[in-house]
């Protein structure tokens, strides 16, 4: 199953909790009728028996049921849906972790966490710590890809090694591409009113006054209401625990799968056995199917857990894993692990990082490319070994200081600019000069002296810078957000033309700082329904590949229609160059932002085809890709495998 059918599969799985959600609401209405008529029956038993509750009584019952059960769970599916990740990270408590820490623990994990969105293709999500957890455990929520969010608790900071802390930072960043996080959070939401009815009931038993018969029969009905309520939690784990676990496996297996190192995953595992991996806070029954580990305790485990059992988990991944000698050599690692800076090249488990030389700036380099569309689409969402080693070298190559200044929110935003200023000496003495003149004159200073840093950055790497760059933006508020957009756009627009580059850069910038819309199912069924779109964006692909010479028109046309034929469109040639603006690029990524999965891999095959039709795919091609997957919400890794000049093709 590739990342389009899991997406969709996500979504049919999303009705089944609706349909499952109604039956248990219909079972809980005739369950309090049913006790609320014993109450009743029991209040007015006399000389001549129980008399017949009014039939007006189960009306007003059942609709104070019905409205309260969907009051609860609307509102909490409108604070998930307002807030994201992020809302799901306050509810439990967790603090998000600033880009600039200076807590030892703090910035490994951030490294590892930056390390694993670079491999895998995604923007680097925020990053929260639960620290008044002391149990080994960690979850990733969000809505979609690029909202994402990765929480840990401080006992996972604490206790882990490095490698183990990468397993369960892999395991996580499989939940955040396979489409898990957006079914787990609504089931939050979804499950909330289901369970209120229980508190409600130990209000009303913990409040009741008086010691008569009505006082009796209202203290009855709150007990009823009680236990009806965790028949409600009952059917809420069950619906829990059936979705989860096999997603846990698959979680497992693909953590091992970016990470390389099944001993890391399996040695987090085996500290929580020789720990605990609970969550204390109040909400962490809400929260349970979304964690690494077993965050609640549980009295049938087979039944209600939502997660398999450790021992079964370990052997699935490591079927050699052997506890005991695992626990001895990591016994005095660990420690120094837990304390000591990241090492430089931070590079993944048994992998030695090469640092890579300047890269040549030629937009035209690229490499040869041997895969039909159908094989490129299926790169979404995945990460195997050749990515990993490209995702390392590619966060090998910037240097340390730059790095450094990414943390920053101004040094990010001054490094943004600096990607896009030329090396033509009167060209950027014209940018700067826009970027001053625009009142952005301490930011243009800035970004002069990030320049001589990263001047010898080739374009291979400005996706990586940027996507560095963002949780530091991202934090920085508004009107920081706004300031940096003005300067690009200065920088842009100084010498009267946008370079595909440019153009990359900017709509990923204004993608990101845009505030996420609400989820809502997808608007477009079919690639019909948005065919201008499709058109416009497979041009602007065409065009992508900078043909030059008498045949350039023609070459572009023949890539054009590449594209379009594995779209299943008759259009023979693409869009006039002069009419790709960057307005109409932002109006019609937003418009196939909202495509149905499976339309939507066809969108992307069709993309794959108009860049690659020449067998080789180039370095501006090649970022472009990404940063229309990254709006369209499908992470793609790395598509240039080797960065080194030598490699690649003109």
């Amino acid at each position: 199953m590739n990342f389009f059918e899991r997406q969709d599969a996500a979504r049919k799985s999303s009705r089944a909790i609706g349909v499952v959600f109604l039956l248990a609401v219909v079972c809980i209405v005739f369950a309090i009728d049913g006790v609320v008529a014993a109450a009743w029956m029991w209040a007015t038993a006399g000389k001549h028996g129980p008399s017949a509750p009014p039939t007006g009584l189960f009306v007003v019952v059942t609709i104070g049921v019905v409205v309260t059960i969907l009051a609860v769970s609307l509102f909490n599916i409108a604070m998930l849906r307002a807030g994201g990740g992020a809302a799901v990270a306050r509810m439990v408590g967790a603090r998000r972790v600033e880009s600039s820490t200076k807590d030892p623990l703090e910035r490994r994990l951030l490294n590892v966490v930056e390390e694993m969105a670079i491999a895998a293709g995604t923007r680097v999500p925020a990053v929260y710590v639960l620290d008044e957890e002391k149990g080994i455990n960690a979850f990733a929520a969000g809505y979609d890809v690029s909202s994402s969010i990765v929480a840990v608790t401080r006992g996972t900071l604490e206790t882990l090694t490095r490698d183990e802390l990468q397993g369960v930072i892999g395991h996580e960043f499989s939940h955040i591409v396979n489409g898990d996080m957006s079914l787990n959070i609504r089931m939050i939401g979804v499950l909330a009113g289901i369970v209120f009815l229980g508190a409600i009931g130990g209000f009303v038993m913990r409040n009741t006054e008086g010691r008569g018969k009505e006082a009796g029969a209202i203290f009855f009905a709150g007990l009823g209401v009680y236990i009806i309520g965790y028949i409600g939690l009952f059917f809420a784990r069950l619906i829990k625990a059936s979705m989860s676990r096999q997603r846990e496996f698959l979680a497992d297996a693909s953590g091992v799968q970016f990470t390389r190192n099944p001993d890391g995953l399996a040695g987090a595992l085996d500290q929580i056995r020789a720990s605990t991996s609970l969550v204390v806070n109040r909400h962490a029954e809400d929260c349970s199917h979304l964690f690494f580990g077993q965050a609640i305790a549980m009295g049938f485990d087979s039944l209600f857990a939502t997660h398999p059992p450790i021992d079964e988990r370990i052997k699935r991944i490591s079927p050699r894993f052997q506890s005991q000698m695992y626990r001895g050599a990591r016994a005095q690692a660990a420690i120094a692990s837990a304390t000591a800076p990241p090492p430089e090249s931070m590079g993944f488990a048994g992998a030695a990082v090469q640092s890579v030389g300047p890269e040549v700036r030629a937009v035209d380099s690229g490499q040869r490319w041997g895969k039909s569309p159908n094989q490129s689409a299926a790169l979404v969402g995945t990460v195997d070994d050749r990515k990993m080693e490209a995702g390392r070298r590619l966060l090998a190559a910037i240097p340390q200081s730059v790095r450094e200044k990414l943390r920053d929110p101004d040094g990010a935003a001054a490094t943004v600019v600096a990607l896009l200023l030329a090396h033509n000496e009167t060209v950027l003495k014209a940018q700067l000069e826009a970027v001053s003149n625009a009142g952005q004159n301490r930011l243009a200073m800035a970004a002069t002296a990030v320049n001589a840093e990263i001047k010898n950055l080739g374009p291979a790497y400005y996706l990586p810078v940027v996507d560095l760059a963002l949780p530091a933006l991202k934090q920085a508020g508004e009107e920081a957000q706004l300031r940096l957009l003005t300067a690009v756009q200065a920088v842009i627009h100084a010498d009267r033309r946008v370079s595909l580059f440019e153009f990359v850069v900017f709509t990923l910038l204004r993608w990101q700082f845009t505030p996420p819309k609400p989820p809502a199912p997808p608007k477009y069924k079919t690639l019909d329904e948005v065919r201008p779109e499709v058109i416009f964006l497979l041009s602007l692909m065409a065009y992508a590949g900078g043909r030059r010479g008498a045949d350039a028109q023609a070459q572009t046309e023949s890539d054009f229609r590449a594209g379009a034929k594995e779209a299943g469109l008759t259009e023979l040639a693409p869009l006039p160059r002069n009419s790709l603006g960057l307005d109409k690029a932002g109006e019609a990524l937003a418009k196939l932002r909202d495509l149905a999965p499976m339309p939507k891999a066809v969108l992307v095959k069709a993309l794959f085809a108009a860049v690659t039709a020449d067998g080789s795919i180039r370095i501006i091609e090649a970022a472009l890709m990404r940063t229309v997957a990254a709006v369209l919400d499908c992470p793609l890794p790395p598509l240039l495998e080797e960065t080194d000049p030598a490699t690649l093709v003109d």
